[in-house]
């Protein structure tokens, strides 16, 4: 029994001392090691592309590398747990897609009273009868209530306003003296005071009709 196992041993021992078969246990150890070093680099740069932490990157080869050449491909499953599971330019391109939603529903026009969907060619909201817009008289296009002039003509709102207040309100004259009959003693003050009287109860008799 002894001598089989001699003989086996024996045998074994020459196929591991032929120099073909030594070289390409080297070389298979030598693959392992590199494969040890890429999948540390590997871990490197994937935390890079997964994380904006300047130490992560490290702390990823690190943690591959002290698992030595024997458990790193458990270090490499670990590893793919615990990553970030989305990359910086996916979270990037995920966040300018929301922010492009956001802002074509900002650019569809709502009702400030409401905030119903309105079109732009409206005057008044249908639901609360709010004002949205308002027509230029000169051009007859839509302007927004906000607009201190048109765009499309360049009426001044502003300045219109004022000269038509301004037209709208009374004028009275003051009489001349040439104009007083003669004898007349009532001075040219109670005349202006009596004229301006008239002319506010007439108005409040029109008011009243």
């Amino acid at each position: 029994m002894d001598q089989i196992f001699q003989t086996i041993g024996d045998a074994v021992g020459s196929v591991f001392d032929n120099p073909v078969v030594q070289l390409a246990g080297e070389l298979l150890v030598a693959y392992w090691v590199v494969l040890w070093i890429a999948a540390a680099y590997w871990a490197f740069r994937d935390m890079q592309g997964r994380s904006d932490n300047a130490i992560a990157p490290y702390l990823a080869a690190t943690f591959i590398i002290a698992f030595t050449p024997i458990l790193f491909p458990l270090a490499v499953f670990t590893y793919r747990i615990i990553r970030p599971q989305e990359r910086i330019g996916d979270v990037y391109e995920r966040n300018l897609a929301e922010e492009a939603m956001l802002a074509e529903i900002e650019a569809i026009p709502h009702c400030p009273a409401c905030d119903r969907r309105v079109d732009s060619a409206w005057i008044i909201c249908p639901t609360c009868r709010t004002r949205l817009n308002r027509v230029c008289p000169n051009c007859s296009r839509l302007v927004g209530l906000d607009w201190s002039l048109c765009a499309w003509c360049g009426r001044d709102f502003e300045r219109h306003d004022a000269i038509a207040a301004s037209a709208a309100a009374p004028i009275v004259s003051l009489p001349s003296r040439e104009a007083l009959p003669a004898g007349d003693e009532e001075p040219i003050g109670a005349r202006f005071r009596t004229s301006v009287r008239g002319t506010s109860r007439a108005a409040d008799g029109a008011s009243e009709r």
